[in-house]
């Protein structure tokens, strides 16, 4: 559970790590801490209004990652 507000720098370098790391077709950092992103060429936009609504996707990225990735052994 967190225990800080989410900042706007926080939500600024998930976003960055995922574009770079090519999990994001898209992200544009708009005005008063929004961001415009998207996942594939052929998906919608989606524009994130605030620090909240980033970290909600960026942990439904996260969770797809995370399901597509190979099974490693034990």
């Amino acid at each position: 559970m967190r225990t800080t507000p989410i900042t706007p720098a926080e939500t600024d370098a998930w976003i960055t790590v995922l574009y770079d790391r090519g999990h994001l077709h898209r992200a544009e950092r708009g005005p008063e801490d929004a961001w415009t992103v998207q996942r594939t060429p052929a998906s919608r936009s989606r524009t994130l209004p605030d620090p909240a609504s980033a970290m909600d996707y960026i942990a439904e990225v996260l969770r797809d990652i995370r399901r597509q990735a190979p099974e490693t052994p034990r």
